[in-house]
């Protein structure tokens, strides 16, 4: 049984990984016919390195970047979306999306201030809406960034918010390879290093809200998903405690949904999302791309 370590997961051939990005981010874009990417900048590692990656791909003039940020935005999240966006030399625009969010609390019956999940899975919402209107507007596709594949895998997403993209540049990169990745890029170790939090509330952060950090979540997950072994194999190979590899594969379990497309009843011959799908191209795209 291999040895499961952290060395190992990060000693990867990031030039051959920004290729294989790159000419994904490009076949996708050339087959949906658009004229490039927007993309919500938030400062964090996730959203700057896809951003590089974009502009890398498809030129600055083609990248539109959002920076939406809400009173729980430290204020080094800003400066540090606005060092990303004027380092690439791309268009942005800066909107603070309180007076949305206040919006939707005064037309809300029974708002509840002090639930905490709903209350701020708005916040993503909101900007994914500011996204796609962006990405209408100018005829582009919406680059995901809250989509590492440890993200991805355990859930750390909100459905219909920072979930809801066209495409996911760095779904395939366990976070702690993005933040190595993100150093060959060229980002500074303030941003590539940065402890990773999607802001909904005050203080929050990713690794204290899930109880483990991400040099462990992402070993254990490299065990479980990409060699398949059981909780038992998984333990034994990545030294880690077998309560806290339980603990991980029970969030891959629990957030399942917010992986698959909405679940519809069998009525009829052929049913979508059971035996019924459209063949797609290299880049995942389905048929036609072109927008109503």
């Amino acid at each position: 049984m291999p040895k499961i370590t952290l060395e190992n997961l990060i000693r990867i051939d990031y030039e051959y990984v920004t290729q294989r990005i790159i000419d994904f981010i490009r076949s996708y874009v050339k087959d949906a016919g658009a004229t490039g990417a927007v993309i919500g900048l938030s400062g964090g590692v996730d959203s700057s390195v896809t951003a590089y990656l974009l502009v890398r791909a498809l030129g600055r003039d083609s990248v539109i970047g959002l920076i939406l940020p809400y009173k729980t935005t430290p204020p080094e999240d800003i400066r540090d979306a606005k060092y990303v966006a004027e380092t690439l030399g791309i268009k942005y625009y800066y909107i603070d999306i309180g007076r949305i969010r206040n919006a939707f609390a005064e037309s809300i019956p029974e708002f509840d201030e002090g639930d905490k999940i709903a209350v701020g899975n708005l916040l993503p919402r909101i900007r994914m809406t500011l996204l796609y209107y962006f990405a209408n507007r100018f005829n582009k596709v919406v680059a995901g960034t809250g989509g590492d594949k440890s993200e991805l895998l355990i859930g750390y997403f909100t459905k219909y918010g920072d979930g809801g993209v066209d495409i996911l540049p760095i779904g395939d990169l366990y976070k702690t390879q993005v933040r190595y990745l993100g150093k060959y890029l060229g980002l500074p170790d303030n941003i590539a290093f940065k402890p990773s939090s999607p802001r909904l509330w005050e203080g929050q952060t990713a690794e204290g809200e899930l109880g483990v950090k991400y040099e462990d979540v992402d070993v254990i997950l490299h065990a479980l998903v990409d060699y398949r072994m059981s909780v038992e194999q998984a333990a034994e190979a990545t030294g880690k405690p077998i309560e806290l590899v339980q603990t991980v594969w029970r969030r891959v379990l629990n957030t399942e949904h917010k992986r698959r497309s909405p679940i519809v009843p069998r009525i009829s011959m052929r049913t979508l999302g059971i035996d019924w799908r459209m063949p797609v191209n290299k880049t995942g795209v389905s048929g036609s791309w072109n927008k109503p």
